[in-house]
């Protein structure tokens, strides 16, 4: 049934969801996600496992309104059912006691660090959490984190909260400290794990990134989410979407996220204000 048992609002237009989907919940680890289709009318969309429960038999969804259908699915409510939801999906994260970790979450990528923090944790190793927003009423998770890491530290690009500046100026200041850092994994917007990977690399610091780009079947077949990674094509969906940063191909990681931008922003008008977006599409296909 994937039944909303919960449903918590974490930002503007950002909510968090419990689902009912105790098979899921039985075999997801971190690092892995799920597709939904929220109904009939929406479109498959992949969502990180933000955490599990095998004991309910549910999984935690974090969803930002960024699109017609994470708009459509930010409308559900609780006791309402998502109508398609698979997975787990995509490979586990690797976890072993490394020592130190600095795990690095930007915007919603916090969601998806959570997981991975909380198993490094358990794993005996020292987790230093570095979680960061455009400003305080963006940031998302925090006390997850805090119980997720051993030290958590917050950057706000307007400095509202926390340190003023990126994660990526927080995890200078970390590295000044003279802190040891034996492995590093960030997650958040693409040109925040690029900016995290140009600081290790030099430093040799191994850096694992977690990809997101355009998916659709998930299981390998469409080819939608090839990405380039030391020289070799690989599917986001079943070879990820954990990568390492250091062998990434960023500029055509960057151009493929940009081919929908249009028609995406489109598609959110239309749903938003359908007759002012459909007339808007028919000066254009007049043109």
């Amino acid at each position: 049934m994937n039944l909303i048992l919960e449903k918590r609002e974490l930002a503007p237009q950002a909510c968090l969801f419990v689902v009912k989907a105790p098979r899921i919940a039985r075999k997801a680890r971190p690092g892995q996600f799920i597709i939904l289709r929220p109904d009939e009318r929406g479109e498959r969309i992949p969502l990180t496992i933000a955490d599990s429960n095998p004991e309910r038999g549910t999984i935690t969804l974090v969803v930002q309104e960024v699109g017609k259908t994470t708009a459509r699915l930010g409308r559900m409510q609780k006791g309402e059912s998502i109508l398609d939801l698979v997975g787990p999906l995509g490979q586990p994260s690797h976890l072993e006691k490394f020592g130190t970790v600095v795990c690095l979450g930007g915007g919603f990528g916090i969601a998806a660090i959570h997981p991975i923090a909380k198993a490094l944790r358990e794993l005996g190793n020292w987790v230093i959490s570095i979680i960061g927003a455009r400003k305080k009423e963006l940031l998302i998770m925090e006390e997850e984190m805090r119980l997720a890491s051993s030290r958590l530290l917050i950057a706000t690009d307007d400095g509202s909260y926390g340190r003023p500046g990126f994660v990526t100026d927080a995890f200078k200041d970390l590295l000044e400290e003279g802190i040891q850092t034996d492995y590093c994994i960030a997650i958040g917007p693409v040109p925040m794990m690029r900016a995290v990977c140009k600081i290790t690399e030099p430093l040799e610091i191994k850096t694992v990134v977690s990809l997101n780009p355009i998916m659709v079947d998930g299981t390998g077949m469409c080819g939608a989410c090839r990405v380039t990674v030391g020289g070799k094509t690989r599917f986001a969906c079943v070879d990820g979407p954990d990568f390492d940063g250091h062998q990434v191909n960023w500029d055509e990681l960057v151009k493929r996220q940009g081919i929908y931008l249009e028609a995406e922003k489109l598609a959110m008008e239309m749903f938003l204000h359908p007759e002012g977006a459909c007339h808007r599409r028919g000066e254009g296909d007049a043109h």
